[in-house]
Order: structure tokens, then C-alpha cells, then sequence
């Protein structure tokens, strides 16, 4: 969907008003880590990339990594590459965890329990956010909700984001996804860099769209969908996990941003939310 605006002022404010999300957040991390630096409390340490190379990807990949990980505080990050081996590295991992369970008399299938309360259809908590209601829904009567989606304001936005995503990934693996809605190199294909704690997630991903590196190739050092999700649930969790499914369904929520080509997902580790 595009969404036009003929108040230039509008646009220019919604930007400004977006791009300040990270900048509140980033300032007031920035200032509890110089509050650490002064206590006895150590600050928390810089990630490791453990698979893949960081150096490697272009500098707009690198400053959204950068700027997420400085949000999120994940401990380790993994860059994928959509390869065989790694699809067993991650199946395996989610074996180990009790995420998934094989079964033997199929080929290549597996068992996926997730906690009841993490559903597929979260239509009431997905937003579009603009700078006027009217841009992302029509205008209904007083007291009358219409069907056509939902809208968030920007202040909303910055609010939901502040309650939900500083240190959300702490103790986890940040994954690093390149991926290609439509075949790579296609003009009429959308590329998107997607950052989750969620294994489950990125083989997920693997089967619905392309993904790899074969995606960075075609990307080069062009523009992208920013997409960032995380099943909200921080090592170690101070909640009990339902089938050894990490998420926090009290607090899902789903928001795209069109003006700005971004996605940020939290709470939810199903793939289709995710």
C-alpha cells in the first residue's frame, strides 16, 4: 500500500518524528550507561558475532545493527546466509531448547508446540502509523470502529516502543536476516534486513521468502526494509515458558511504518507475526 500526502509539512514532521524514536531511546541509554560507568555496576558487554561477518555487510546495514543492537542488547549476533548447514545448525539448536521435536517418518518435518496464548491472528494489535488518522483508515462516525485496519499515532509509537524493546534480546542471539520478497534482482522484488532473537523465526523466513547471500549481493549498498522483532522474553526469563516457547502474548504488537520502510515486531514467536 502507498500512502500519499500532498502536506509536505506532514511528511517532513512524520520523518523527523520517526527518526527520533531511536535517537529518545539511544540518548537515554546513553545515560544510564554513563550512570553505570560511575556505579559499581559494570555495563553490558559488546556482542559477539559468532557466525557470518559484520565487516562484510554495507555501512547502511551495519548503522541498523549498530543502532538496534544499542537498543535491544543482545549477547551474541548471527549474521545468516541461508545455507544448508545452517538450517541444520538452527534446527538443531531448537531441538536442544525443546522448541521443536523431529518426526522420524517424514522427511524434513518437525513439530512445532507453541504457547496457546501466542496465536496467528493479532489483527487488533497490528498498526500502520502516519501523521494523520485519515492516511491509514476512513473516517468513521463518533463512537462507530471501522474494519479497514488500525492506526498508531507517532507519541504512541515512541511509547510502545520505550515500554517494550530496550534490553529485550539480552542473553540471546540477535540474527542478522537479508531476505528478498520475490526472486532476487527482480524489479518488482522488496529487500528487507530483519533482526530477530528467534531462531524459529529465521527458518521461518527461509521458507516464505529468499534469503541469504545471495540477497546481499543483489542489495549492494541500497536501501531497505528496516524490520526488527523480538519475542520479548530476556535470558534469563522471569516467566514460565508454555512447551518451551519463549514469547510475551500480554504485550504483542506489530507496527509498520510506511513513511520510513520500517517494521518493528514484539512479543510474538510465530512466523507469520514475526
Amino acid at each position: 500500500m502507498v500512502l500519499v500526502n500532498n502536506n509536505s509539512s506532514s511528511i517532513m514532521e512524520t520523518k523527523s518524528v520517526v527518526q527520533s524514536v531511536v535517537y529518545d531511546i539511544n540518548s537515554a541509554l546513553k545515560a544510564q550507561e554513563a550512570a553505570e560507568r560511575e556505579s559499581t555496576v559494570a555495563p553490558v558487554a559488546k556482542p559477539t558475532c559468532v557466525y557470518g561477518n559484520l565487516d562484510a555487510l554495507s555501512s547502511k546495514i551495519r548503522a541498523f545493527v549498530n543502532e538496534s543492537v544499542n537498543l535491544v542488547k543482545p549477547a551474541k549476533i548471527h549474521v545468516c546466509d541461508g545455507s544448508e548447514r545452517e538450517i541444520r545448525d538452527l534446527l538443531n539448536v531448537m531441538q536442544q531448547a525443546g522448541m521443536i521435536e523431529f518426526l522420524p517418518k517424514y522427511r524434513n518435518c518437525y513439530l512445532a508446540k507453541t504457547d496457546p496464548a501466542d496465536v496467528a491472528r493479532v489483527e487488533s494489535k497490528t498498526f500502520i502509523i502516519s501523521p494523520n488518522r485519515r492516511d491509514t483508515i476512513p473516517n468513521t462516525l463518533p463512537g462507530i470502529k471501522g474494519t479497514l485496519g488500525n492506526w498508531m499515532s507517532m507519541e504512541d509509537l515512541k511509547e510502545a516502543v520505550h515500554d517494550r524493546f530496550p534490553g529485550c534480546m539480552a542473553g540471546r542471539t540477535m540474527y542478522v536476516i537479508p531476505f528478498s520478497m520475490g526472486p532476487v534482482g527482480s524489479p518488482l522484488s522488496k529487500i528487507g534486513i530483519e533482526l530477530t532473537d528467534s531462531p524459529y523465526v529465521v527458518a521461518s523466513m527461509r521458507v516464505m521468502t529468499r534469503m541469504g547471500s545471495n540477497v546481499l549481493k543483489a542489495l549492494g549498498d541500497g536501501d531497505f526494509v528496516k524490520c526488527l522483532h523480538s519475542v520479548g522474553c530476556p535470558l534469563p526469563t522471569s516467566r514460565k515458558l508454555i512447551n518451551n516457547w519463549p514469547c510475551n502474548p500480554e504485550k504483542v504488537i506489530v507496527t509498520h511504518v510506511p513513511e520510513t520502510n520500517e517494521i518493528l515486531s514484539f512479543g510474538s514467536g510465530y512466523g507469520g507475526n514475526s
